[in-house]
């Protein structure tokens, strides 16, 4: 079988998955945050927090639960970093330094599990499993939640209540991420990951040198590490480990689990509402740009242009032999439009372009499909940009699933999309100022810039993947990227859940002949145009100073 003839197949089988699975997880979800029922387990959490899972709150209130919940796990993991060496399991492993143990906590607390540490020879067990495993869940969960009170307040009016944080939260965890992540594991176990708790093993190797093998409870990390969207791998060399992704088979387990939960999500955003046509055409809007960017960087990728790429071995340079050229392609853009920093090769081993098609997946905003929860509420946000912009073509209100797209709106929406750029475009012009930021990239001329660019681009909008050649262990990077990664986590929900509570809060406009219809084809392709357009018109310059320059002139 050619390779050309395999990648084809491997995209076919993963395209039919998640269309199976559509369906029935998204209804299922929609039932998750619709039920009034609680667990007997989740009933034991309320009580153990002080919360009352009954109780409606408006978005003040709702977004105070988000902040607290996500401050207390900011302060928990620092500090579990920080005393690692005092606790059972520690592998002997020293305590993380401040900057870095700040950066890694407002990573793995914001989704986006930036890592600057080689896990296998600086994390604990206990810091692996009780910390940033478990902030695997939860960071997905809360980002499961904003996206929920946003549907809810287009499903409802005449009310500013958007549910409940805790329940959502507790739910999302409990009925959704561990049941799904447990059959995860267990696959991922049977493919040959490993899964202990064992202390490190000292072997030699056929050329006399001494090697240490670190083990780890991996396939449960790796599980959920995908499922939510998170990406922080338990070694260093992430999905591009055997131990983490043994063969073939988890390497398309592991992009389906990535795209699973968001091309799912507008399902439930249609079941919720009402109409489960408009969730199809959100759901087709991800898709479409989803499927160019894996054609575009395959075939990138296959064609290999420059000198320099061929003397190195083609387009195989930083990829792993096992998996090929096209299972690389498929995994870097599922996990850069995805919020995920999951990568089975070296994003830095990528050609100019493909490589810029790749930040590009994430200056989009990580909404095609998006990150667990984090996708369906930017593309939302985007949905009323397109609304807007074609009211202003013929002269008439915009108006979204029957809510009125006023000023107030409007103008929290426009907030959203400003954070990240500004977060990423200043962060990098002031990196690139600085002695630190040129002291920091291996490489000079645009792949350096680039290398800078994608470090900023990756945290803002909490993607956590890098260019493997930035060296970003340093106190100002640390602590920058981490400030970076907190703003474009907690900002953007500030005014989802402020437009939440707007949108509930109003009462359902008639539809009339004049309505844009935005479940058909033609809302579909103005959302894609208005994606394309808004990135491109704020991106461009800098992606032509870096991965185009560089592109055009291998």
């Amino acid at each position: 079988m050619s390779p050309v003839l395999a990648d084809v197949l491997q995209v076919t089988a993963l395209i039919g998955a998640l269309a199976l699975v559509h369906r029935p997880l998204g209804d299922f979800m929609a039932a998750v945050y619709s039920s009034k029922k609680h667990l007997r387990v989740e009933k034991w959490i309320y009580r153990s927090v002080g919360a009352n899972p009954d109780a409606e709150m408006r978005w003040p209130a709702y977004l105070r639960g988000v902040l607290i919940f996500s401050a207390v796990g900011v302060l928990f993991l620092y500090v579990l970093q920080r005393v690692q060496d005092k606790l059972p399991l520690s592998l002997g492993f020293k305590p993380i330094s401040p900057d870095q143990a700040f950066n890694t906590a407002a990573s793995f607390i914001s989704n986006t599990n930036w890592q600057s540490y080689s896990g296998e020879v600086a994390m604990s067990h206990v810091t692996q499993t009780a910390g940033l495993a478990v902030q695997n869940f939860v960071s997905a969960a809360v980002g499961m939640a904003v996206a929920v009170a946003l549907v809810r307040g287009f499903a409802r009016s005449r009310t500013g209540d958007l549910g409940n944080f805790w329940s959502d939260l507790v739910r999302g965890t409990v009925r959704i991420l561990i049941p799904l992540s447990v059959i995860a594991a267990i696959i991922l176990v049977a493919c040959g990951a490993i899964q202990n708790f064992g202390d490190i093993h000292h072997i030699t190797t056929l050329t006399g040198e001494k090697q240490a093998i670190s083990p780890g409870a991996v396939a449960s990390q790796e599980a959920i590490k995908d499922l939510g969207t998170n990406g922080g791998g338990f070694f260093n060399a992430n999905s591009a480990h055997p131990f983490e992704n043994p063969n073939g088979l988890s390497n398309l387990l592991e992009i389906f689990l990535l795209l699973v939960i968001p091309f799912s999500m507008p399902r439930t955003f249609g079941k919720m509402v009402g109409s489960l046509k408009q969730g199809y055409a959100i759901v087709a809007a991800m898709g479409i740009i989803w499927f160019a960017a894996v054609i575009a960087v395959t075939w990138l990728e296959y064609a290999h242009p420059g000198t320099a790429s061929q003397l190195a071995g083609g387009a195989m340079e930083g990829k792993e032999q096992r998996l090929g050229e096209g299972a690389s392609s498929l995994f870097s853009v599922s996990t850069t439009m995805t919020s995920t920093g999951s990568v089975n090769s070296f994003h830095d081993s990528f050609g100019g372009l493909s490589g810029g098609v790749l930040l590009l997946g994430m200056m989009l905003g990580e909404i095609t499909p998006g990150g667990t929860g984090s996708g369906l509420y930017g593309m939302l946000i985007m949905a009323i940009i397109a609304v807007f912009l074609a009211g202003l073509m013929v002269g008439r209100t915009p108006e979204y699933l029957g809510k009125k797209i006023g000023t107030r709106e409007i103008k929290l929406a426009a907030c959203y999309i400003l954070i990240t750029p500004a977060l990423v475009l200043i962060g990098t012009a002031v990196a690139i100022a600085l002695p630190d930021g040129k002291e920091a990239m291996t490489n000079i001329g645009a792949h350096g810039f680039s290398e800078v660019l994608y470090a900023y681009t990756s945290a803002s909008n909490n993607n956590g993947s890098a260019f493997a050649g930035f060296g970003a262990n340093t106190p100002f990077f640390n602590t920058a990227l981490g400030l970076c990664m907190l703003l474009g986590r907690f900002l953007p929900m500030v005014f989802v859940l402020a437009l939440a509570g707007s949108l509930a809060e109003q009462k359902p406009v008639p539809e009339t002949a004049g309505t844009l219809r935005t479940e058909k084809p033609l809302f579909t392709g103005l959302l894609v145009g208005t994606l394309l357009i808004v990135t491109g018109l704020t991106f461009f310059p800098a992606l032509a100073l870096g991965p185009l320059a560089e592109g055009l002139s291998s």
